[in-house]
């Protein structure tokens, strides 16, 4: 599998990077064979949180013995210094790992919000005190919504994160505004040397009134030349790599279509922007 520089931290990421929320809801059987088939596929960075149910438990067992083969990266939803500081050690205790590699302010999706986890007394100053004593190694931001990315844009003006974490797909570029600040902040986070991670690259839309058939909280292309194209169009941005959806089922699908990733020719892309038409946004 192609593995991308990630940014400032040199680390080599397989573009497909393990999305540990689909491990919510797993037996430890099927977190094991979902771990076999991500190393076997070539994939060396974990992303995982506190919020992401059993996952941090399950995958201790495989952190134990084979945690110095991936770039493992974990998050906090809290937005004080001292919740952000005892969440940190929660997550390293479940994980049974003495540091991460990368250590993320979870789940922006507001200036409100932004603005509580950069004060004075919020959790970005708990995350660099984690840095400074060894436990993170890098600091990065995530967030969903239509604003994910105008608030990273401000959020590295605020400090210089090493990564960020926002959605893309070929639907949400057909909306002018949010792909015009997406293709803003893969600008200047490719100035700045930051790393980019992608989620939601496979979303279809909202599941509205329909059965929810995947752990996934929007409904998912499940056709594996759709989802080729949805992969193929993401990766054709310059960015780091995609966090694979948040169901193991869905897990062979997107590691295949990393594996068999081509990029897109601008007119391809344009092509598939286009026929988005037909779908609803999962952000509007």
């Amino acid at each position: 599998m192609e593995k991308r520089c990630f940014g400032r931290t040199r680390h080599m990421s397989s573009i497909a990077i393990f999305g540990a929320a689909a491990l919510g809801k797993s037996t430890q059987a099927q977190t094991d064979e979902a771990m076999e088939r991500i190393i076997s596929a070539g994939v060396n960075h974990i992303d995982v949180a506190p919020s992401y149910g059993d996952a941090e438990e399950r995958l201790r067992p495989w952190l134990s013995k084979e945690r110095s083969r991936f770039f493992l990266g974990c998050k906090t939803a809290e937005r004080t210094a001292a919740g952000a500081e005892a969440e940190l050690h929660r997550s390293l205790n479940r994980l049974g790992v003495n540091s991460f590699d990368l250590y993320q302010i979870h789940g922006i999706t507001t200036i409100e919000e932004l603005d509580q986890a950069t004060a004075p007394d919020g959790a970005l100053q708990a995350i660099k005190k984690a840095r400074e004593k060894g436990l993170a190694r890098f600091i990065g931001i995530t967030g969903h919504g239509a604003n994910a990315p105008s608030l990273f844009i401000e959020a590295l003006q605020r400090f210089d994160f090493d990564s960020v974490l926002f959605p893309l797909n070929q639907i949400q570029f057909r909306n002018s505004i949010y792909r015009r600040n997406a293709e803003n902040l893969i600008r200047q986070c490719r100035e700045r040397d930051v790393g980019t991670m992608i989620i939601k690259s496979i979303a279809k839309g909202p599941w509205a009134d329909q059965p929810q058939d995947y752990d996934t909280w929007y409904e998912p292309f499940t056709d594996r030349s759709e989802i080729q194209r949805q992969i193929n169009f993401v990766l054709s941005q310059e960015v780091t790599g995609i966090c694979t959806a948040g169901d193991t089922r869905l897990l062979p699908l997107v590691l295949d279509a990393c594996e068999h990733y081509k990029r897109m020719t601008p007119t391809e892309q344009e092509e598939l922007i286009e026929q988005a038409a037909r779908h609803i946004p999962l952000f509007a």
